[in-house]
């Protein structure tokens, strides 16, 4: 991960609190839904453990209070995944359409982004406590986008010949992969825990 990665879940805090007084602050979503659009074209999730401020604030904020269990498989469905994302853009756009010609459409496009931050941060809060931090990752619509976009770009490879089954690389995986089978991970979100913790470096990423 960048140097820069744990402290950014301040953007959330303050995009889902600050922004209820400032709308304009709720501007901060698009531009991050569009460098993340920009950047899984070529190394899928990257985004996701390296920039994004929510993955920081539920890793390094949350993290400290989980009950560490086991994210649920069906979660991780895209029969789940694509009706989460349809239902959080399609409102997201019905609410957008809808203050169209009205006055103050700047502040009130503005809280509309604020309210989806806010809303959305409040169900990763419960279900990083309650079951463990990445949990809302699974199935967030933007991690969604990103591994359909380019999931199958940046991946984690296993040098077999190093790999001595020590399952370090497992247990240090926010999102709870099967990190050295050397099947495709297109929801590897590139954090680089697992290159870090192996004694045999025996794992690398490769375009």
């Amino acid at each position: 991960m960048l140097k820069i990665t744990p402290y950014l879940g301040i953007f959330v805090v303050i995009v889902s609190i600050v922004g209820l007084w400032y709308p304009i602050l709720g501007y901060m979503m698009p531009l991050v839904i569009l460098i993340l659009m920009v950047t899984s074209v070529s190394k899928g999730r990257w985004f996701c453990g390296n920039l994004c401020p929510r993955g920081s604030f539920i890793d390094f904020w949350v993290g400290k209070a989980t009950l560490k269990k086991k994210i649920p498989g069906f979660l991780k469905s895209f029969w789940i995944r694509i009706p989460v994302f349809l239902m959080l853009m399609g409102f997201m756009t019905y609410r957008i359409i809808n203050v169209i010609n009205t006055q103050g459409i700047i502040n009130q496009i503005g809280m509309i982004f604020v309210v989806m931050c806010l809303v959305t941060t409040a169900i990763a809060l419960v279900l990083g406590v309650g079951i463990s931090p990445r949990t809302w990752c699974t199935f967030c619509p933007m991690g969604t986008a990103q591994n359909l976009i380019g999931g199958k770009k940046y991946q984690l490879k296993v040098i077999d010949s190093k790999c001595i089954d020590c399952n370090k690389c497992e247990k240090v995986c926010p999102m709870q992969l099967d990190v050295h089978t050397g099947e495709l991970k297109p929801d590897c979100i590139k954090c680089e825990r697992c290159v870090d913790v192996c004694p045999t470096k025996a794992l690398e990423f490769k375009a």
